[in-house]
């Protein structure tokens, strides 16, 4: 048993008021979609980490330069790492990169 009407002209008038209810839901969506882009945008971005470990190409690419964080010349595959770790990536021969300096902030003297 179907709980639609048997007639072309109330079926007409549900298509109707129907898709006047869809284009509501969907200019609401839009509505919240630039909202929530908005305070995407006003939210700060978290500070950059103290230090970084530029990764090689590849999966498990090997370590190529530490970086201090927010160093653009890390490249797009940097990895946070700690103060300890750095000053380890040092002793281990990793290079220092020589625009940020790394080195020099670690008081590095290798």
């Amino acid at each position: 048993m179907s709980d639609l009407p048997p007639d072309l002209p109330r079926l007409r008038t549900l298509e109707h008021w129907h898709a006047v209810q869809l284009d509501r839901i969907r200019a609401a969506i839009t509505t919240a979609q630039q909202r929530e882009a908005e305070e995407q945008r006003k939210r700060p971005l978290p500070p950059p980490p103290d230090w970084v470990l530029q990764q090689g190409i590849g999966q498990g690419g090997p370590p190529l330069a530490v970086h201090v964080g927010g160093c653009t010349l890390a490249g797009g595959r940097p990895r946070p790492i700690s103060r300890e770790q750095a000053l380890r990536a040092l002793a281990e021969g990793i290079e220092a990169c020589q625009v940020c300096r790394p080195d020099t902030d670690l008081g590095w003297l290798g």
